[in-house]
Formats: structure tokens, C-alpha cells, sequence
């Protein structure tokens, strides 16, 4: 009888510690967020950064610039980041899940990469950070720097090449000449495509004669003009073809961000027949 008295009296205790502690929230749910000042400023003395606009140097082949910012919550208060918010979608923010709570007096760290598949110059980015005592932006700037300037050819090698491309057109695309038409095109468009594959003959210091200033063709040009001289290039000439499906390197997006580079920076200089 005394047992089965000692048995109920633990089976309450033991229900009565379950049913305390199913009650009580956890500390991770004992507050809700307060988004109530996300949109304010954040106020002096809250977080100190390391600093809040950094700025990198990348050259025109790499496909990503990352940045690290450091930052210690000074106040004397817990702070819950609520959101990250980058300006635009080539910017991904690394962090833990939020909302992620920074206990007073710890640090913390935000990674951002920047995609730069297609973008060349200067480019500045933005990434908003929202807490529950205001939000921050922090400053990104990438200085994409030109590429080096190509080595000159001697004549014997211009000749050579010359020589090789009157055979066969596509030359340029093998053995020893791959390493300057070939050379780091994977996932490059417009201006810095054009800078890797195409500049060599036609920006070339000592442009051979019969490598057409495409700043001056005295012909109509058009996007679907300079798609079709890309894709196919012309047969007879020193002109290769391009297109991955003629034995070229370039897939379509590529060439079509290169006839709409060359129709940006190459206008028509012909006046149409309405003109005349």
C-alpha cells in the first residue's frame, strides 16, 4: 500500500515538472522578434563595424568578389538581426538562420559574395542589415580591373599565323594559337569577351590590312549583322566562325552579348535610305 502510495506521489511530481516545463517557453522563443524599429536608423553605440564600405580590386577573369564584415555588439542589451537584405540578386549573404540573436559584448560576422559574371568597371553594391534597434547599410565597391595589355606579335609570327588562317580559317582555334583566341572565354560576355577573343586581331597595335576596323565599316550594321559575322564568320577570309556548332568556343549567349556590345559601341555608320 505504502508503495503504490510512494508510485502515485512520483507519478504527479513527474507530471507536475512535464507539464512546468512544457509551459515555459524556451530561451530561444521566450521573446518574439520586435520588427517594430527595422526601418529606423540604427543608433550610435549599438554596433561597431570594422568598417562600413569596403572596397576590393579584382582582376577581369575572376567570377566572384567576396567581402567579410566584422561587427561587436557594444550595447549593453542582446540584439536580434532580423534580416539581410542585399540590393540586388548577384549579391548572397552568408550568416547563421535569422532572427539570430547577438548576445551583449560578442561578435559576429556577415559574408557577402558579389557575382560578376558579365559586369566589368566600377561597381558599387548595397546590403541593408535589419535588427530590432534599427537597420545599417553596408557599402560594397569592386574595382574590375582591364586586362592586361596583349604581348606584341613579331612578324614572323603574324605571318605565320596569317599563313596558317588562309588554309584553314579556324586555326586560330588550335595548337599554338588557342592560347590567345581560347584564353579564358568561359563565362565572359559583351566588353570583357570581347577583350579576350576579339581584340587581339581587331584592337591590335599593329592591326594587319586585312582585319577590318570595325569602328569604321562603311557598311549597315545591325545586331543581326554582327550575330551572323560572329556565328558563321565568312568563308575565303581570315574571319573564323565562332559559334560552338561551326567549331568555335562561343555558345549563343555569348555571341549575342557580343553583337549587342558591337552594336552599342560600333553604330552604323551607312545612313539608311530614308536619309539619302
Amino acid at each position: 500500500m505504502i508503495s503504490m502510495k510512494l508510485n502515485i506521489a512520483l507519478f504527479a511530481a513527474v507530471t507536475f515538472l512535464c507539464f512546468t516545463a512544457a509551459a515555459q517557453p524556451s530561451n530561444s522563443m521566450a521573446t518574439a522578434p520586435d520588427y517594430s524599429h527595422a526601418n529606423e536608423p540604427l543608433p550610435d553605440g549599438v554596433i561597431n563595424w570594422d568598417a562600413l564600405l569596403k572596397t576590393v580590386d579584382i582582376s577581369n577573369d575572376q567570377q566572384v568578389a567576396q567581402f567579410t564584415f566584422l561587427f561587436t555588439n557594444v550595447s549593453p542589451s542582446a540584439i536580434t538581426v532580423l534580416t539581410v537584405h542585399p540590393s540586388c540578386g548577384c549579391t548572397t549573404a552568408e550568416l547563421p538562420p535569422v532572427p539570430w540573436l547577438i548576445p551583449a559584448g560578442t561578435n559576429g560576422q556577415i559574408k557577402l559574395t558579389v557575382n560578376l559574371q558579365g559586369k566589368a568597371g566600377t561597381l558599387f553594391k548595397s546590403v541593408n542589415v535589419a535588427t530590432d534597434k534599427g537597420n545599417k547599410n553596408l557599402m560594397l565597391r569592386i574595382n574590375i580591373l582591364p586586362p592586361p595589355p596583349l604581348p606584341e606579335m613579331t612578324e614572323a609570327q603574324r605571318a605565320a599565323g596569317i599563313a596558317a588562317a588562309k588554309i584553314d580559317r579556324q586555326a586560330v582555334f588550335k595548337g599554338d594559337c588557342a592560347s590567345c583566341h581560347l584564353k579564358k572565354v568561359e563565362g565572359k560576355y559583351g566588353q570583357p569577351l570581347f577583350a579576350a577573343i576579339c581584340a587581339i586581331c581587331h584592337e591590335a597595335k599593329n592591326r594587319a590590312t586585312m582585319v577590318p576596323d570595325l569602328h569604321n565599316l562603311q557598311v549597315p550594321t545591325s545586331e543581326e549583322f554582327w550575330r551572323a559575322w560572329i556565328t558563321v564568320g565568312k568563308e575565303g577570309s581570315l574571319m573564323p566562325a565562332f559559334a560552338t556548332s561551326q567549331g568555335g568556343p562561343l555558345n549563343d549567349l555569348q555571341i549575342a552579348s557580343l553583337a549587342a556590345y558591337l552594336n552599342a559601341t560600333c553604330p552604323s555608320k551607312v545612313p539608311s535610305a530614308a536619309t539619302k
